[in-house]
């Protein structure tokens, strides 16, 4: 589908690259180009970016979009109870409308906080690829699998993501892909990994999977089978460069080279990790030995929001403070991690302002006065800023927000939706 041309006139600009000031056209669902000769007459909609800051759209490598419905229902619990005792129970009741309406919620949520691409494991995913393909974002989507050894569960678990890849992969004018999601080593039988891996090799598909999140995980995965998640998924053929490995925190230096082997790409979720106390991912290790680390917010339920601004100062602070290093993780490289990097994660032509690249773009506005004086871009994106910064959003060449004002989706409307649909859940 053919978009207007659409000129932002005299940005500064920031992206993996740099800073640097310029206008940007897109033309159709491309950026055409980037420069300062650029007139109004250049195309059919003209942005004025004066005073303004133009970055790449955020890209969120792993939620669980849905669970806006659950956002303060299970706080201050670890992983174990939060998932037996309270998330678990919650999700039996969910269906395909609920879902839908907790998408549209994350949706509006991550439009007005810059994010315009997103990596999902959840339930009811078709249900999810209408919400996205409504909100007009880029996302990957997987049916989140989980069969605790039951061999009719496992087959069941299959036909489903079968069904989602059949029904969804290439929505919305290739906006919508679909991953295989098997949950983590865990919860589900070395069967359904195997079959897992040997589906996402032969449809060149994604695959996105919790790995030693918690401590509890590694030590029960290694007694029932004698191996490190880290090892034993490469043992069971789950581990490639097509592979998004969320969280990533328990894990030894070997194991970090075995992911930088095998081009794993890891979701970096430091919110919910210190909110479930799951431990610190050793980031800056990770970096060093080459493994490409963007970042995640999680689902809602463990976060609870989000908002990608807040996750880049999160993940940058708790290096500082955990290797007692005030040099680690520094702004750019946080600010690479939620851009190029998680574009490079899910495989997307973005997280650059280049021409060529997709149009996914978002505008902050830069005159407020937390952002005051404007002196240091990348200082200022990853310390002070936050999603209530974002003025407008372009995804796909298209405008999704423009000066605070979506112009896809009735807000109000999808916020009643949501509010009915977790009071029916969690009343």
């Amino acid at each position: 589908m053919d978009n207007e041309s659409i000129l932002i006139t005299g940005p500064e600009i920031l992206d993996a690259g740099g800073i640097r000031r310029g206008s940007v056209l897109i033309e159709d669902n491309r950026i055409a180009d980037v420069s300062n000769t650029l007139s109004p007459g250049d195309a059919d909609t003209v942005i004025d970016g004066t005073g303004k800051l133009l970055i790449p759209g955020l890209v969120n490598t792993h939620t669980h979009l849905s669970m806006t419905l659950f956002r303060g229902i299970a706080d201050d619990l670890p992983l174990d109870r939060w998932l037996n005792d309270r998330i678990w129970p919650a999700e039996a009741r969910l269906n395909g409308d609920y879902c839908y309406a907790g998408a549209l919620l994350g949706c509006i949520e991550m439009i007005r906080s810059g994010t315009t691409s997103f990596n999902d494991m959840y339930f009811y995913m078709d249900h999810v690829a209408r919400a996205v393909e409504e909100a007009g974002l880029r996302c990957v989507i997987s049916h989140g699998m989980i069969d605790l050894g039951d061999t009719e569960k496992m087959t069941a678990e299959l036909r489903e993501s079968r069904r989602i890849i059949k029904e969804c992969h290439g929505m919305a004018d290739d906006r919508i892909r679909v991953a295989l999601g098997p949950h983590s080593p865990y919860t589900c039988s070395e069967e359904l990994l195997k079959e897992t891996a040997a589906l996402a090799d032969k449809n060149d598909l994604m695959i996105h999977i919790h790995v030693s999140e918690t401590e509890n995980e590694v030590s029960e995965v290694s007694r029932s089978h004698g191996m490190t998640p880290v090892e034993y998924l490469d043992e069971v053929g789950v581990l490639g460069p097509r592979t998004v490995a969320a969280h990533c925190v328990w894990l030894k230096d070997w194991e970090i080279d075995v992911l930088a082997e095998r081009d794993v790409k890891v979701s970096h979720n430091p919110s919910s990790n210190m909110k479930l106390a799951s431990g610190v991912s050793p980031v800056a290790r990770l970096l060093q030995r080459g493994v490409n680390v963007s970042l995640g917010t999680d689902g809602a339920a463990s976060n609870n929001n989000l908002d990608m601004f807040q996750e880049m100062k999160t993940a940058s602070l708790l290096q500082k403070v955990n290797l007692e290093d005030p040099t680690a993780l520094p702004a750019m490289d946080v600010f690479g991690m939620a851009t190029l990097n998680g574009a490079r994660a899910l495989g997307i032509d973005a997280g650059l302002i280049a021409p060529g690249k997709l149009a996914d773009i978002v505008i902050l506005n830069t005159r407020r006065p937390h952002l005051t004086p404007w002196r240091n871009p990348p200082s200022h994106t990853v310390y002070s800023a936050s999603g209530a910064d974002v003025d407008t959003v372009i995804c796909d060449g298209r405008i999704l927000l423009m000066d605070g004002e979506l112009e896809v989706l009735e807000e109000k409307y999808v916020m009643e939706l949501a509010e009915a649909a977790a009071a029916e859940l969690t009343g």
